[in-house]
């Protein structure tokens, strides 16, 4: 998939940025609202050009070539998959210094979701997903608004050079949606090549925030993702003598009942855990018994140590139900782990030290303590396990009306991964630039 960037629309961003150039001295809320018409285009620009995992090629080019015009040090094409594929990513480096190192991540990539928002600026992006199906695209999870805010940071940080000492590294990553970017990054040794950062600062926006503020907190914020296929084998045979075989659609059938245990009898209900069964596949005919069942299955967890019992328990499940229906046992269940992701974890002093600098930015009522989701980002991997500390805020994208009226209701907002999801950018975009520069010169002070 190619988009085309406007260079009309590139120019008048460039041309802009020249244009409002703010003097280091000015307060930051006002600086990044003369930047606010530029970066509205920059936004609109970016959700009418989506494109999937792994194949962010001209968004990349794009974020590259701004930070360029703003004086960073780019690198392109940073990551290799596990394929070996080359990966998208991009490095912007910005040194000033003695001082520490300061990570900003964002992710660039959309999803298959054709956008109904009715926006003026939606996507009518097409394209062919990994299977060959064609796919409608959009930047359903805020991506678009993500990378927007990562310019403006970037420009608010690149005019303030005698407020701050050290270096900010900025980070364009692919393939979030996926779970695959952050580690083809790390697997391309980005700290080796860049530099281990000392902090690393990220946001995702949210319907659970009203537009114009944020949330931190310290601790679990989004939970690890596993994801398990479960094959389970029988001996196929004819419809009319079940006798004959082994059903494995039976056996598949217990299992996804049993599995329901797991979590509600086997697991502490302090710790919180979800196992789901999202797809179950077998058979070709109604009369024949197949020789196999596979399901795919989802882990969440804020637990390494919960999130591998409960792979252990689903392991121990499959087996025993095997053997108790009398699968031989050169026929027993597989369960395979493919993709995962770390926990999102707040380094809890961090998280107090950035609340603080959002606070003093904001001001204390736009400035709410987040709550913590079962849904999972791969920004955790940048932290090496815990080994750097690291935040990730949330970012209000709620109309403030809707918000109300949606808690009187009961009826959720669309949220993130909605075709009807659409961030009220106008005030979401100032808060972000806001908060995430006042952290990273709070950090680099």
């Amino acid at each position: 998939m190619r988009i085309r960037f406007s260079p009309l629309a590139v120019f008048v961003f460039s041309l802009q940025l020249v244009a409002q150039t703010p003097a280091t001295s000015s307060n930051l809320a006002d600086t990044v609202k003369q930047q606010l018409p530029a970066l509205t285009e920059t936004y609109k620009y970016l959700h009418r050009s989506p494109e999937l995992s792994r194949h962010e090629e001209q968004t990349s080019v794009f974020l590259a070539g701004e930070l360029r015009k703003l004086g960073y040090k780019v690198t392109e094409h940073v990551g290799k998959y596990e394929d070996g594929a080359a990966a998208f990513g991009v490095v912007a480096i910005l040194e000033n210094g003695a001082g520490p190192r300061v990570l900003i991540r964002t992710d660039m990539d959309a999803l298959p979701v054709e956008e109904k928002t009715g926006v003026d600026y939606a996507s009518t992006v097409k394209t062919k997903d990994p299977q060959g199906q064609e796919v409608s695209v959009m930047h359903a999870c805020g991506h678009d608004l993500h990378m927007t805010v990562l310019l403006g940071t970037a420009r608010e940080l690149a005019a303030r050079k005698s407020q701050w000492h050290g270096t900010v590294v900025l980070i364009g990553q692919p393939a979030e949606e996926v779970v695959q970017g952050a580690v083809a990054m790390l697997a391309d040794h980005l700290y080796e090549r860049f530099g281990r950062p000392d902090y690393i600062l990220s946001e995702h926006d949210t319907s659970d925030v009203t537009a114009g503020s944020i949330a931190v907190k310290g601790g679990p914020l989004m939970a690890s993702a596993t994801t398990l296929n479960v094959t389970m084998r029988g001996i196929g045979g004819h419809g009319s003598r079940p006798e004959a075989g082994k059903d494995p659609i039976v056996l598949a059938a217990e299992f996804v009942l049993v599995a329901q245990t797991i979590v509600s009898r086997q697991i502490d209900p302090q710790q919180p855990a979800v196992l789901t069964i999202g797809t179950i596949h077998g058979g070709t005919k109604n009369n024949i018994i197949p020789d196999e069942v596979t399901m795919g299955l989802t882990l969440r967890t804020y637990s390494t140590a919960v999130r591998d019992k409960i792979v252990e328990d689903v392991r121990r499940t499959a087996k025993g139900l095997a053997e108790a229906y009398g699968i031989p046992a050169d026929r027993m269940p597989t369960v395979s782990l493919t993709e995962g992701t770390p926990a999102t974890y707040n380094d809890p002093g961090l998280a107090e030290r950035v609340r603080g600098a959002a606070v003093k930015a904001l001001g204390t009522t736009r400035v709410e303590e987040a709550k913590a989701v079962m849904g999972s980002e791969d920004v955790g991997a940048f932290t090496l396990e815990g080994k750097i500390p690291g935040v990730m805020f949330w970012l209000g994208a709620a109309d403030k009306t809707k918000f109300e009226e949606s808690k009187k209701s009961g009826v959720p907002l669309p949220s993130f991964h909605s075709a009807l999801f659409a961030p009220v950018y106008s005030e979401a975009i100032p808060a972000g630039v806001t908060a995430m520069t006042a952290m990273a010169m709070d950090l680099l002070h």
